[in-house]
């Protein structure tokens, strides 16, 4: 079992930066391929970024390429977003998700979501 606790969500103005954080339990973190997922208001919950168990591999939707980084610390059991250039589209409550297969289509686990708002 691993849970996930997302935190670094907030209120920034477009083209502004946040990192969001996605902290696991478990002492099998490194074994997990880690993702991230965002969901808007009255809109489905769609893939953002992923990572591979050890980091050397990583994936993207287009619209956030060149924008958004994925990396994690698996000494420290937690992975990261990295958001800059951020637009009101980015708007959404955005999920962490673990998986012991690729999470481009979502893992084993979810977090409870952090709430990211963006201001034009």
């Amino acid at each position: 079992q691993v849970q996930l606790v997302e935190s670094g969500g907030g209120l920034v103005q477009a083209g502004g930066s946040l990192r969001l954080s996605c902290v696991a339990s478990g002492r099998t973190f490194s074994s997990y391929a880690m993702g991230w997922f965002r969901q808007a208001p009255g809109k489905e919950r769609e893939f953002v970024a992923a990572i591979s168990w050890s980091g050397g591999s990583t994936n993207y939707r287009d619209s956030v390429k060149g924008r958004f980084t994925i990396s994690r610390d698996n000494a420290k059991n937690t992975v990261y977003l990295q958001m800059n250039s951020l637009k009101p589209e980015d708007t959404a409550v955005y999920y962490c998700t673990a998986g012991t297969a690729v999470v481009v289509n979502g893992g084993d686990y979810w977090g409870q979501g952090t709430q990211v708002t963006v201001s034009s």
